[in-house]
């Protein structure tokens, strides 16, 4: 299961798993699902519309992966987004939106999940987060830094689930994945209103590819069942 805003890194890392036979439900909309079919990938991919900053549709997304399909036996929470309110003056309901799909959602995506594959008795599934390396380093940018907190608390909260996914005595692995700047439309969304700032993201700082990202949630979860790879920071050279 991949939670997600079908753009960007999410939407490659939805093809590269098709391409590999993975059968998958994304919060996406149903057109990723038909270029998929159209291109020939082998993988069966199953969208589901839902909002996740309101909880009663994440329950019900695992709702359906459940009647539909059993359970989850790995979850990536791949949603994230950021607007450019700074602290001293930025707006309540920018920071909360962010604070709801960076953290809440983030947070009961994983906790459906481990409790999905708990009923199955499935011991070797894995919760990947996608983080960054503003979960680890304040940078002098006003516009993300309460962009910055929600990715502070992503890296507390991996360790924190990998803490008790450890005390309950369970192989399923948690991993926190931390690139740096990624070409796709992050930038763009953020600067909706600035195609030029938005721009100058990509040009001032040399970026990953998408396909970078992907490579690394791909060798995650080929790791051996008894490796634990707990955190992940990847950035350009």
């Amino acid at each position: 299961m991949v939670a997600s805003r079908g753009q960007g890194t999410e939407r490659e890392r939805e093809e590269e798993d098709l391409r590999h036979g993975e059968g998958m439900v994304i919060q996406v909309r149903e057109k990723l699902a038909a270029e998929c079919q159209s291109a020939g990938h082998p993988g069966v991919l199953v969208p589901f519309k839902c909002d996740l900053t309101k909880e009663e549709e994440i329950l019900a997304m695992f709702a359906a992966i459940k009647e539909q399909h059993k359970g989850v036996d790995v979850c990536i929470n791949n949603a994230g987004l950021a607007h450019p309110e700074v602290l001293l003056n930025g707006k309540t309901s920018a920071w909360k939106n962010m604070w709801d799909v960076n953290v809440l959602a983030l947070c009961i995506c994983a906790r459906e999940a481990y409790q999905s594959m708990k009923e199955r008795n499935v011991d070797d599934g894995h919760i990947i987060n996608i983080n960054s390396v503003c979960g680890h380093q304040v940078f002098p940018n006003p516009d993300g830094h309460f962009y910055t907190a929600t990715k502070y608390a992503v890296t507390a909260l991996t360790e924190g689930l990998r803490q008790e996914l450890r005390a309950e005595n369970t192989h399923i692995r948690a991993t926190s994945i931390s690139p740096g700047f990624v070409k796709t439309e992050f930038a763009y969304r953020l600067y909706r209103d600035d195609s030029e700032k938005a721009a100058a993201v990509y040009t001032e700082h040399k970026s990953l590819e998408a396909k970078d990202l992907i490579s690394v949630v791909t060798y995650v979860l080929s790791a051996p069942p008894h490796v634990q790879i707990g955190e992940i920071l990847l950035e350009s050279v």
